[in-house]
């Protein structure tokens, strides 16, 4: 079993940076693919992000945080990060990263699950 663990969550003004890391422990962090989702209240959680083990193909986002988000992962660390730029209030959300055999873009692809961490980004 892994555990997932998110830090990097805060309060930033539009147009602001933030970081996110995903520390994976316990079992193994590869050969796995990483995602990343988001949940604002009221909806549905949403696919952001996801990269392969290896990094290739390249990784995959949703329309709506492309050049503007980044993720990348440290095999050596066990360990995902999403760069966040530019932030605009409609990404504020609980962010979670997961992990998947797959690679898909539902959650129901991925098998292990952090606990969350908040971003809120003020207007």
């Amino acid at each position: 079993q892994v555990q997932l663990v998110e830090s990097g969550g805060g309060l930033v003004q539009a147009g602001g940076s933030l970081r996110l890391s995903c520390a994976a422990s316990g079992r193994t962090f590869t050969p796995y693919a990483m995602g990343w989702f988001r949940q604002s209240p009221g909806k549905e959680r949403e696919f952001v992000a996801r990269i392969l083990w290896s990094g290739l193909p390249w990784p995959l986002y949703v329309d709506s945080v492309k050049g503007r988000f980044t993720i990348f992962r440290d095999n050596a660390k066990n360990t995902v990060y999403l760069q966040m730029n530019s932030l605009k209030p409609e990404d504020t959300a609980v962010y979670y990263c997961a992990r998947s055999r797959t690679g898909g873009t539902s959650p129901s692809s991925y098998d292990s699950w952090g606990q969350g961490t908040q971003v809120t980004v003020s207007s």
